[in-house]
């Protein structure tokens, strides 16, 4: 049984395109952004230029294993390709002490993992096996980290698989199925590889080259910042994921595994803008805009989550301008002075700008908190400008215009998130509470709720953790809450919780589950309601 609100109406063209395409290259590299980290902080603390690399104060105490761990001997100082180099060239073998482990883990254990995921998506785990061996095929074939090639060839190889097992399902003779499916995937996976050593990687070399060739262009010219032109309105329009993790992520690490650092990481997640905005509306903003700005500000600036937003950039589309200027401000400030981030800062929050901005020095740090300053001063007033000059018309028109915008945001993004419902929530707009509503009935025992949303990350995360806690008021401990995305769904959830408009995917992908549809993520009134249903249910056990 499926308890839904009115389905929002669906819209096509160029932008859900992308959105879509921008949606797959995210979860490509979200689910490893752990990954990321964890190669950053090994980058920042024990290259040559870390803290306790060879060019740190620290390097005395600190320089055997520093040139053990970042790449031992004076090949460190190349970088990771240049420490690759040493390895063939050294004579007495000792591999680790050459290596250490940032080359490895940046040639080898990044884009694998990139591969492996993107070969889940598309096929399971065993897409997940052949996309990883096609993917080493163009490792070895190029002298790069290969981020883009893992994100290209990942999903082509997954989906070859698919095809050639389409050939004979069905077909296989009871008892031989193990031995098809093992060998079929090892062959396909070895033609693969060597396809991927002879052309792919050639290929991506290239296309790596010509990006990595413009990046340089506009920096040398001078001309990085106006790619906020384009950044800034895609993000208010969800189309960014495409930019930021299809280019600017690959790019980046690219740079930070030469160089230490990459002002491409802070193209994006640079959270000044949004905080100019957000500080903008607390000040001159009106009614329910101004009264939600302040809480919306602490989420977004230390909770990274930039969508929040959105809402108030559309309910006043000239503040876009507002938000090109502050963003271009501080990539500018981060060009002029050098700053740059080791590693990509996912979410967008200021704690994890810090921590990716420490590594490189506490000279790079400064430049990077100046970058997010002037961005977030440029955008208030610039915001402020606008916000004074209509203020009068926007007392007159005040009404459920920030409502509006916050439902435009959910239609661009093609979701809701926890974010918008904490806005509705704090601006009184309960619209799903005053509809009416239905408890949907189970006719199995629940033991499993899931919260299923397009990415299984934050917005569902928050849900189930609300749910949680009402199960525990109620004196309910025995059930599992979980939460992931909607391609993840298997079938043996009892009960699924999604917003409207993803609940007819998520009915499609675990069809016997109870589905719950909802319009606030964190104070929905359908979460009492599935409370209620449980206590029913063991009531009548009983």
């Amino acid at each position: 049984m499926t308890t839904t609100s009115p389905a929002a109406t669906r819209t096509g063209g160029v932008r859900v395109g992308v959105q879509r395409f921008g949606t797959f290259l995210s979860g490509m590299i979200m689910p490893n952004i752990a990954a990321f980290i964890a190669w950053g902080f090994i980058t920042m603390l024990f290259i040559p230029k870390g803290f306790f690399g060879a060019e740190s104060p620290f390097r005395w105490h600190w320089a055997g294993v520093a040139e053990i761990i970042g790449g031992g001997g004076d090949s460190a100082v190349l970088g990771w390709q240049g420490a690759m180099t040493a390895v063939t060239e050294s004579a007495d073998g000792n591999v680790l002490a050459y290596v250490g482990l940032v080359g490895p883990m940046v040639t080898y254990l990044l884009p694998l993992l990139i591969a492996n995921t993107a070969g889940r998506m598309v096929y399971g785990e065993r897409g997940g096996v052949v996309a990883t061996i096609a993917t080493v095929g163009v490792i070895v074939g190029t002298n790069i980290p290969m981020f883009l090639g893992a994100m290209i060839m990942g999903p082509i190889a997954a989906w070859i698989m698919k095809q050639v097992d389409r050939l004979w399902d069905g077909k296989i003779r009871p008892g031989f199925e193990m031995l098809v499916n093992n060998f079929s995937a090892g062959i396909l996976g070895m033609i693969l590889a060597i396809v991927g050593f002879f052309a792919f990687g050639p290929v991506m070399l290239g296309i790596s080259a010509v990006l990595g060739t413009a990046v340089d262009w506009l920096v040398t010219l001078n001309l990085l910042p106006l790619v906020s032109i384009i950044v800034e309105p895609a993000k208010v329009l969800f189309l960014n994921n495409a930019i930021n993790h299809g280019v600017f992520t690959p790019l980046g690490i690219e740079q930070a595994a030469e160089t230490g650092k990459s002002i491409l990481f802070l193209i994006e997640a640079n959270p000044g803008p949004g905080l100019g905005l957000l500080l903008a509306f607390t000040f001159f903003g009106v009614g329910a805009a101004k009264a939600s700005a302040p809480g919306a500000a602490i989420i977004q600036f230390f909770g990274g989550i930039h969508e929040i937003y959105f809402p108030y950039a559309l309910s006043k589309p000239t503040t876009i301008l507002a938000l090109i200027a502050g963003g271009a401000a501080g990539v500018t400030t981060n060009m002029v002075l050098g700053g740059g981030l080791a590693f990509p800062a996912a979410p967008g929050s200021i704690i994890a700008v810090t921590a990716a901005a420490i590594g490189p020095g506490v000279g790079n740090l400064l430049v990077v908190y100046l970058s997010v300053i002037i961005a977030a001063t440029v955008t208030f007033l610039i915001t402020g400008v606008i916000l004074r000059a209509s203020r009068k018309r926007d007392l007159e028109a005040e009404g459920d215009s920030f409502g509006a915008a916050i439902a435009q945001t959910e239609a661009n993004k093609g979701k809701s998130s926890a974010a918008m419902d904490a806005l509705r929530t704090s601006t009184a707009t309960t619209a799903s509470a005053a509809a009416p509503s239905t408890t949907a009935v189970a006719t199995t025992p629940i033991e499993r709720i899931v919260f299923a949303c397009d990415a299984g990350m934050g917005s569902s995360a928050m849900g189930a953790s609300v749910l949680r806690n009402k199960l525990k008021k109620a004196g309910i401990e025995d059930i599992t809450v979980t939460n992931q995305a909607i391609a993840n769904l298997d079938g043996t959830a009892d009960v699924v919780i999604t917003q409207q408009q993803l609940t007819e995917r998520a009915t499609a992908k675990s069809p016997d589950s109870v589905h719950v549809s909802v319009d606030n993520f964190m104070n929905s009134p359908k979460y009492d309601e599935v409370v209620d249903m449980v206590r029913e249910q063991r009531k009548e056990a009983e």
